[in-house]
């Protein structure tokens, strides 16, 4: 079975999984004569599943654009410090403007993002080419200090429970009117993709890129700029979600190839997949309770990371 066609049947199979799972039980059948079932499917359901698949499909593209940005497969927007980015953001609008609107902590929260995706950037620029692994341990050491920093000035805040929400990706508070913004989110990895072939020349390095005829700054501009947004949006709405960014784009690449405009569409479904297995999975797992799918997702993704970094070496032949 070929891989596009695999992901469009998971995805319609886990997307109609996590519309009837939950505390509250739902069939099918309640929706044609139960108005509190389908009042539930409409108002929670319905835009909860939809938050997950444009999260999980968005991230997973901000991945694929970082890795070619740095010409390295083990980097992704969450554990390299623009998440943490966007998390301190959100933390010193709350702090010092408690009233401030959600469109204003969203602009903050991209700002600190494309502050943070720029420093990492930066840093990987200086570090030698001939040591690729060099590249995703500096980026885990500087999302790791950022992320420090956020949770010493939430102490000092008195915020800690908040960042405890931005930092763990959940979908249980998802409803709907509050998930609108991850519109934006799919607007911009949908826009990514018409200029996929770009970012794929980004890969081939700077100096090749400009000789091949690529606005090398702005390329770069432009996608940083859409990690940051993107990740600020999820963060605002749902909480950062780690890892995502770094196994699905591996995965594809495996079976499809790095050709960008190919397999932006299986990176986005498989995203999306990953990200509704994890949710749905956190749901059943203590069923009336829930485990918070970037918590999920955090240890499957932990040992794909893993398995990437020490799997056996292959040659072509």
């Amino acid at each position: 079975m070929k891989p596009g066609i695999f992901l469009a049947i998971a995805m319609v199979a886990l997307s109609l999984l996590s519309l009837f799972v939950g505390v509250i039980p739902i069939v099918p059948s309640d929706l044609l004569h139960d108005a509190a079932a389908w009042e539930l499917m409409r108002d929670s359901r319905l835009p909860r599943t939809l938050a997950v698949v444009i999260a999980g499909g968005a991230l997973a593209v901000c991945g694929a654009l970082l890795q070619s940005m740095v010409r390295n497969h083990f980097v992704e927007p969450m554990t390299t410090g623009t998440g943490q980015g966007a998390a301190l953001g959100i933390l010193v609008t709350t702090w010092f403007l408690p009233d401030a609107s959600l469109l204003l902590k969203l602009s903050v929260a991209a700002a600190t993002a494309l502050i943070a995706s720029a420093g990492v950037l930066l840093i990987v620029q200086r570090l030698p080419p001939r040591q690729p692994l060099l590249i995703p341990l500096v980026g885990l050491i500087y999302g790791g200090v950022l992320g420090a920093g956020v949770t010493f000035i939430a102490y000092q805040a008195d915020l800690l429970q908040y960042i405890d929400v931005w930092m763990n990706g959940e979908f249980s508070g998802v409803l709907r009117g509050r998930y609108e913004l991850l519109w934006g989110a799919a607007l911009v990895a949908a826009l990514t993709y018409v200029t996929a072939d770009q970012f794929a020349i980004l890969g081939l390095g700077r100096s090749a890129s400009i000789n091949l005829g690529l606005n090398y700054r702005q390329v770069m501009a432009m996608g940083l700029l859409a990690i940051s947004v993107v990740t600020a949006l999820v963060v605002v709405t749902a909480g950062a979600i780690p890892f995502l960014g770094l196994v699905v784009p591996n995965i594809v690449a495996r079976y499809a190839g790095d050709n960008l405009r190919r397999t932006l569409p299986m990176i986005a479904g498989g995203g999306a997949a990953l990200v509704l297995a994890s949710d749905s999975s956190g749901r059943l797992l203590r069923h009336s309770f829930e485990v918070p799918a970037g918590t999920v997702m955090g240890i499957l993704g932990a040992a794909v990371f893993l398995w990437l970094l020490y799997r056996p070496k292959s040659y072509a032949l």
